[in-house]
């Protein structure tokens, strides 16, 4: 019984890296790097993982949501960032930006050169990390 758990739940993690994966693969210009994933010891059931997403000049991630909160850091360039609900803000390598869980939201390189987020997402295991919305 506690095999099956472990593979069920070794099949779950690689499904959502899975399918970050491809949807990040779907859109040339964007390159991904998982930097950590740790299960959260203060709220059992849920885990951070923490991604490297890096933007060519002019390429944008469409509209998506999480089913956890998103906490974003820009490292390079400059981000623009669509969250629904609010105006539009391009930010600066430095700057923050909060999502909350379920907000539909997009980004886009806004500037001339390569820029690139640290994005840290809490959200509960099992769950997709990123929906595409049409």
């Amino acid at each position: 019984m506690k095999t099956a758990r472990l593979i069920v739940a070794a099949a779950v993690i690689l499904g959502s890296a899975l399918a970050l994966h491809a949807a990040l693969a779907q859109q040339p210009g964007l390159a991904r790097a998982e930097l950590q994933r740790q299960d959260l010891a203060s709220a059992p059931g849920r885990e951070a993982i923490q991604l490297r997403i890096g933007f060519a000049p002019g390429v944008a991630f469409g509209r998506h949501w999480h089913p956890g909160e998103e906490l974003i850091y820009v490292v390079d360039g400059a981000l623009e960032y669509s969250v629904d609900g609010q105006p539009t803000k391009t930010l600066q390598a430095g700057d923050t930006l909060f999502v909350p869980a379920g907000t539909i939201h997009s980004a886009r390189n806004a500037s001339t050169s390569k820029a690139a987020e640290v994005s840290t997402y809490f959200l509960e295991k099992g769950k997709p990390l990123v929906v595409m919305v049409k």
